[in-house]
């Protein structure tokens, strides 16, 4: 019964972010897939496109660069690059001006000081060690508690719990860092003239769903470390 009670928490805690982000995956693909069949007005690239905003504000010291694989599109502040999946760098899409000046919209954040973008840049390496190392000490300090009996394995168990907290961090962070870069994007957009305003409906459904993803994972890392919390009290 014990362990069909933690499972019935799991699913509890799980289920929201869950469907949440088959939703929001759903989304993306149906989006990107429509608008990126269709051409802008001016026919250009969306590495044109990142270049004309960059240039635009000056940055011209951001790198552009062509990655592969689908939606892999990234911009790299320590570095000052502006990395494009291969189905935006090279095609005169909505979808490809869309994400393309998502992507420019971090290189200007990071050049206006944006301070969410500098937290979250900070936090990456903890999160990518937290990540890691958070539920195999709450795993080892649950089970200790449970076949051993020992209270240690409870300290350790909130040990993974604390280092976990701060992915959840990470995600809450990414929220305002994605909405804002989409902000700028929608807005450089058609103050630049790169896009006409009729074009915008198929950039705001692209970027709408894309920052919907970003919300079910902090769905999901937040009923992750609920869950966490429950079943060690729970033990308490």
């Amino acid at each position: 019964m014990y362990f069909l009670n933690n499972w019935l928490f799991w699913l509890a805690f799980a289920l929201p972010g869950l469907l949440l982000g088959l939703y929001a995956q759903s989304k993306v693909k149906s989006a990107y897939s429509k608008y990126a069949k269709v051409r802008t007005e001016r026919n250009i690239a969306g590495s044109q496109v990142a270049r004309e905003l960059l240039d635009s504000h000056g940055l011209y010291d951001v790198l552009i660069e062509r990655v592969p694989g689908e939606l892999t599109d990234h911009y790299d502040p320590r570095n000052k690059v502006l990395r494009l999946s291969e189905g935006v760098y090279d095609k005169p899409s909505i979808a490809a001006a869309g994400i393309a000046a998502h992507e420019s919209g971090h290189a200007l954040q990071h050049a206006a000081g944006y301070k969410a973008l500098g937290l979250r840049t900070a936090l990456v390496p903890a999160t990518q060690f937290s990540s890691k190392l958070a539920p195999l000490l709450f795993t080892i300090g649950f089970f200790l508690n449970i076949f051993i009996g020992t209270g240690f394995g409870l300290y350790i168990a909130w040990a993974g719990v604390a280092l976990f907290a701060i992915a959840v961090l990470f995600t809450l962070i990414t929220l305002p860092v994605e909405f804002d870069a989409s902000r700028r994007a929608k807005q450089q957009l058609v103050t630049q003239n790169i896009l006409f305003p009729d074009e915008m409906e198929g950039v705001n459904k692209v970027l709408n769903a894309a920052a919907l993803t970003y919300v079910a994972a902090a769905v999901t890392a937040i009923g992750q470390l609920l869950y966490y919390i429950t079943i060690l009290n729970r033990r308490q």
